[in-house]
């Protein structure tokens, strides 16, 4: 089964859809990978919902991903007794002491934020509802002028956008789930509160090449160390929601643009996260305005566009799924489309995989061929005919499930397990065959391979081949796909 689209879509698992059926049901819609939550799932829910995906992998014979996101830090402010409100100009602290707060206090259980926080930095209260502006501070009280009031209660959620904390990413609770989601064998792991490249680089020790990082981008200091961020992750989240918070909201799109075109640039997929059609919760349709939205994210290339509460927890979960594929579909089609793409062609590479990946999509194009054909171990080949957004289709053989399942987050990869090459005549054959099967061409076709010899060796990619597909080709794939090579079932 092959998607009529290039872009990637990632669903989120939740109540709404926690059985086969509505899994079932969101991957035939569209998804292409899917989310975990650990911030609302168990161990067991995790389990559970992986053997379930597995399942219908096997079924469809097709890879799935499958993404589990870690909650991270939660800074929140202590008890109070009842809900207060801060008046605009107020002074109110935030200390250690565990007394409940009342309209001048509040406890605050972060003793890393008094060693970080210093005079002129914000504190967003209540998801940003709230502006505290600091005007002192020591190692056990925290003073500040409210500049933006309202209600105020108990373990109510606390942003610093201008505080680099001296914290980890990981929790107890996201160290214990991450071991757990690594060794179940899940392809990516989601990491929260990213600040700095060093985070990114404790996760990856831990997980230890078992699953793949996803670092989700929500502060302000993650912006502005973003090069080295995207440099060490294997792929990027914009947490539009959480990062709406922390960053003025007008400054939001900019960013999101920025990031994408710096992940294509490094060949790291990109993620468009939060509230892409948030309607859809309780509404069939989408709003014009999330239309758009999605849109945009497309036209500019990103590699995966999600959905967070609208196939979690909404009324119209598979309907949203479908909604966000058809609107993909359409953009790709559009006459502007491959002309936006191209516009924000990245930079050359400069090693020689890297040259022989361009060369390819460039032979493609000028050559008039019907796609390109790569032979990735670990998926990096693949990747990097991804970065430059070819118009001809990109058909990915591997013999790893792991690199399939990981690939089916990037943009334009459709990805078909097979043995490695015995020969350079069974590379060209195996090819033709399995682009034949997968609809990528019939008979007469033109293709250009890309391989490396000697085959099954990660990283040596240093041979292309331009081929024609001939009529045994097609028959055999037509009269007995099985014989192509290994599969998910």
């Amino acid at each position: 089964m092959r998607r009529s689209r290039r872009v990637k879509i990632l669903a989120t698992l939740g109540p709404a859809s926690s059985d086969r059926a509505a899994i079932e049901k969101l991957f035939y819609a569209g998804a292409d990978v899917f989310r975990i939550n650990m911030s609302h799932a168990s161990h067991e829910d995790l389990r559970e919902r992986r053997e379930t995906i597995r399942a219908i992998e096997r079924d469809a014979n097709h890879p799935i991903g499958i993404l589990c996101d870690l909650q991270g830090p939660k800074l929140r402010v202590g008890l109070f007794d009842e809900a207060v409100i801060l008046e605009e100009g107020a002074t109110f602290v935030l200390d250690r002491s565990e007394e409940p707060g009342d309209i001048a206090r509040v406890f605050l259980p972060h003793p890393e934020i008094f060693k970080s926080i210093d005079v002129g930095h914000q504190l967003l209260l209540n998801d940003g509802k709230l502006r505290l502006t600091v005007t002192g501070h020591s190692d056990d009280r925290i003073e500040t002028v409210v500049n933006v009031g309202g209600e105020l209660s108990s373990r109510k959620g606390v942003s610093l956008p201008d505080t680099l904390l001296k914290l980890s990413p990981l929790t107890e609770r996201d160290r214990e789930n991450l071991e757990y989601a690594a060794n179940l064998g899940v392809d990516w792991i989601a990491l929260s509160f990213v600040q700095r490249a060093e985070d990114v680089a404790e996760a990856k020790q831990l997980i230890d090449g078992r699953a793949s990082v996803l670092s989700k981008i929500e502060k302000p200091s993650a912006v502005e160390d973003i090069e080295r961020i995207i440099d060490e992750s294997d792929a990027i989240m914009v947490a539009r929601g959480d990062l709406g918070v922390e960053l003025p909201l007008q400054r939001v799109p900019g960013v999101q643009k920025r990031l994408t075109r710096l992940c294509r640039q490094q060949g790291k997929p990109v993620v468009i996260a939060t509230q892409m059609l948030e309607s859809m919760i309780t509404a069939p349709v989408p709003t014009r305005a999330e239309v758009s939205d999605v849109a945009t994210a497309v036209f500019e290339g990103a590699d995966a566009v999600m959905l967070s509460a609208e196939s979690a927890a909404g009324k119209y979960t598979s309907e949203a799924v479908a909604t966000m594929d058809a609107i993909a579909q359409e953009v790709e089609q559009d006459p502007l489309y491959t002309q936006i793409i191209h516009a924000q062609r990245p930079a050359p590479e400069s090693s020689a995989t890297g040259a022989i990946s361009a060369a390819a999509v460039a032979i493609a194009m000028d050559a008039g061929l019907t796609a390109i054909v790569c032979y990735t171990s670990t998926g990096a080949t693949a990747l990097r005919v991804a970065r430059h957004r070819p118009q001809k289709p990109i058909l990915a053989l591997t013999t790893s499930k792991a690199a399939a399942r990981k690939l089916a987050l990037a943009w334009g990869l459709h990805c078909v397990l097979t043995e490695d090459p015995k020969s350079i005549s069974d590379m060209v054959t195996r090819a033709c065959r399995l682009a034949a099967r997968v609809g990528m061409a019939t008979q007469d076709n033109k293709l250009i391979i890309s391989a490396g010899l000697p085959f099954g060796s990660p990283g040596a990619t240093n041979m292309l081949r331009v081929v024609t597909v001939d009529a045994q080709a097609v028959k055999i794939a037509n009269s007995s796909p099985e014989t192509t090579g290994p599969d998910f079932r």
